[in-house]
């Protein structure tokens, strides 16, 4: 057997800073100043009387809320409106997206109805009550000025506009999001909140409380009457009854018939990578006690839940062997596995508080930094939103910014219900962006689909490419069949998107365990993503499209085919160019050309329209000789399709470039490369406006080149750049079985 020729590593070692182009001015502004303020000061006005009229308890410290639209012509974040809140004593808690048909706009035709950021802003009742008289006194040109002009309405935050659904009229457990401030002086929001509650009747449950960036989320318990009081508070962002958790029974009870299969004797193929599955835990009873390194119950005075068990155990197998063969032989591990108990018998006595404790078990797990993969196939029942980010995600999110963990999440099995309400949309928190939202294939073969109760996307923007990944989750003519307790190995039919996310993780651990630690989490995702085929499926039901059943399809290159790898760091502001290795002498014939970025950031949880801190602006220039007159640089060329991120005036924005993957595919003409880059421009944001102290991020960047009409492309690149690239190397012993 011929010896796999392996990704090649070290393209980090062809990047290079660049000094950064030419800005462009500013647009022309939409409202004329005087005419900006003639139309804004009656907003103003009603909005102040809206706020005055709230109960003083409602607003402590005299604080109220208001909503800033921005006309959808200056959502950039160039254009955030900081000089006006500095200057009028105001402060940004949050945005969302909203849409608006505004009164004019900067491009041609009539103004038609557009997404646009619509502000939190915070500040005393007295401020709000002298904005009108003010606005009236700012310079004409002023930083200020023109931020005045870019304002498209201005609005009390109503009380009604904070519930999301009351739910049943016997509903009496909710959660409650409320806005903190940015500095640590927000304490006097929290015990004004309690105290509030207390008035009303309304139990909160602090013990169980998040705070996720400036939003503090705590559950709440009392009658509808009392939650609709309870909005009137000043900083509560959004109420919404309490979600359950989803539902751990399985999808297809265990068949009568005994059905069995074959267990490996061996070790796995490494030891070294860490793996955890957060679930219901393990049954008494099970024949995977060779693989399970360790298991914790993470509340040990809990008992165990029977159906939890049996679920965790079925998660489990997933990842140790992927959908098992009826009388078959169970395919080697690639690891061992840890398996921690984040759901018990508490779980129902806790009723719909649940949700909250088990987070606080996930929270757990992730701050301990002890596992580089993690799959979790749980979450609340609650499809995702556009207007505000729950809890789950924020937390999870949070901690997975740094890059360091690998964390697959299953979508959810309501895909079957209704689109039109977004009931079938992915469940939170598989709109987390730095982890892998993972959906479920109908089939192992070349004639896959979506299975039809895997939730579909469009996630929320940024994160709108959601799910990220497809994997196989069984269906009724397929299934995917997993161990059931048992000291014997008996399998259980089954099918579910809980499966399908552990099935994911074990290829990248895989991965992981034959290539070793050269390959970053990050890079990991990569590589899954650029190696996926979305075929001619709707990118909205698959994402990125379905990975490979053979993972070494990912991590070798076949004749006329060479993959390299980038790992590394960027900071905030600065511009690199990454070259693309080519052998010498070039390319000839047609060729296909393949991109993926993904790249790990900071969240704010409070910016729904401005969730992630950080961007990539990246720019394609194939030939270094093609150079405009006057230009410092070769022309560029389109490589990555902003089409698939946002609507037409999403675009036109800058909306695309805060995504956390970028992957594209081009056919060209080999002869059309010479010296070929990419210039990458990492911005940094912080609450939807310009960072001021920004941190690093990491990267991972895989280009594919396949040139057919040059089969030992692999090597003659590796022989060109012989003192810059290498060819990663197996950590284990091959051939092996996969």
């Amino acid at each position: 057997m011929n010896k796999p020729n392996f990704l090649i590593g070290r393209g980090e070692l062809l990047v290079r800073d660049i000094k950064g182009p030419k800005r462009f001015g500013d647009k022309a502004e939409v409202y004329p100043y005087s005419y900006a303020i003639q139309r804004l000061r009656p907003k103003l006005k009603d909005a102040s009387q809206t706020l005055d009229s709230l109960p003083d308890d409602a607003c402590p410290r005299d604080f109220g809320v208001a909503l800033l639209t921005l006309n959808p012509g200056y959502i950039a974040r160039s254009y955030f409106p900081v000089a006006l809140l500095r200057a009028a004593g105001l402060e940004s808690v949050g945005s969302r997206t909203v849409k608006v048909t505004p009164e004019a706009w900067t491009k041609k035709g009539e103004p038609a109805e557009s997404s646009t950021t619509q502000l939190f802003v915070a500040g005393k009742r007295s401020v709000f009550r002298s904005l009108p008289d003010w606005i009236q006194h700012a310079e004409q040109g002023s930083d200020e000025a023109l931020d005045i002009a870019h304002i498209e309405e201005f609005q009390a935050f109503s009380p009604d506009a904070r519930v999301r659904d009351y739910g049943s009229l016997k509903e009496r457990f909710f959660e409650v999001g409320l806005h903190l401030l940015q500095e640590d002086s927000s304490a006097f929001i929290q015990q004004g909140f309690a105290k509030f509650a207390a008035k009303l009747d309304v139990k909160l449950y602090g013990d169980l409380a998040f705070r996720a960036g400036n939003l503090w989320f705590i559950p709440a318990e009392g009658s509808r009457q009392s939650v609709e009081r309870l909005a009137l508070f000043s900083f509560v962002r959004v109420i919404r009854p309490m979600p359950k958790l989803r539902g751990m029974r399985p999808i297809t009870r265990t068949s009568s018939v005994s059905i069995t299969c074959q267990l490996p004797t061996t070790q796995p193929l490494s030891s070294e990578p860490r793996v955890a599955i957060l679930d219901g835990g393990l049954p008494s009873q099970h024949p995977i006690s060779p693989w399970v390194k360790a298991y914790h119950r993470l509340d040990p005075n809990a008992a165990d839940d029977l159906e939890a068990n049996e679920h965790g155990l079925g998660v489990t197998s997933a990842f140790l062997f992927g959908p098992l063969q009826p009388n078959g032989m169970a395919d080697r591990p690639y690891s061992y596995v840890d398996s921690i108990r984040v759901l018990d018998d508490d779980s129902h006595t806790e009723d719909r508080l649940e949700m909250y404790r088990t987070l606080g078990f996930v929270e757990q797990v992730l701050l301990s930094r002890q596992y580089e993969f993690i799959n979790l196939s749980l979450g609340p029942d609650l499809p995702i939103e556009d207007s505000d980010v729950h809890a789950w995600t924020a937390v999870i999110d949070d901690l997975l910014g740094d890059g360091d963990t690998f964390m697959t999440i299953s979508v959810g099995n309501n895909g079957e219900n209704d689109r039109v309400s977004g009931n079938a949309r992915i469940q939170v928190p598989a709109d987390c962006v730095n982890g892998i939202a993972v959906g479920a294939a109908d089939s192992t073969t070349a004639k896959w689909a979506r299975a039809a109760y895997s939730a579909v996307g469009p996630g929320r923007s940024p994160g709108v490419m959601k799910p990220d990944l497809l994997a196989f989750g069984g269906d009724s003519s397929h299934y995917f069949h997993v161990l059931t307790p048992s000291n014997r190995a008996r399998l259980a039919p089954q099918m579910g998107t809980s499966l399908a996310g552990p099935y994911l993780l074990r290829s990248a651990v895989g991965m992981r365990a034959i290539l070793g630690t050269e390959l970053s989490p990050l890079t990991l995702k990569a590589l899954m993503i650029h190696g996926a085929d979305a075929g001619e499926h709707d990118k909205c039901e698959v994402g990125w499209g379905k990975i490979p059943e053979d993972l070494m399809t990912l991590i070798t290159c076949p004749d006329g085919v060479a993959r390299i790898i980038y790992q590394g760091e960027l900071k905030p502001g600065k511009y690199l160019r990454a070259a693309l290795p080519l052998p010498q002498g070039g390319l000839t014939g047609n060729i296909v050309l393949g991109a993926t970025f993904c790249y790990a950031c900071p969240t704010d949880p409070q910016d729904a329209s401005a969730y992630t801190r950080a961007g990539l602006d990246v720019v394609f220039r194939p030939n270094s000789a093609k150079v405009k007159d006057g230009a410092s640089n070769a022309s560029s060329k389109g490589f990555f399709d902003m089409k698939q991120f946002a609507t037409e005036e999403e675009r036109r924005s800058d909306l695309g470039k805060w995504e956390t993957v970028l992957h594209g595919e081009k056919s060209m003409r080999g002869s059309s490369l010479s010296d070929p880059v990419f210039d990458i421009h990492y911005n940094a944001r912080e609450g939807g406006g310009k960072a001021s102290n920004a941190e690093k991020i990491r990267y991972a960047l895989v280009i594919t080149i396949k040139a057919p009409k040059h089969a030992d492309l692999y090597n003659d690149i590796l022989r060109t750049y012989v003192s810059i690239l290498t060819p990663l190397q197996s950590q284990v012993s091959l051939p092996i079985r996969v």
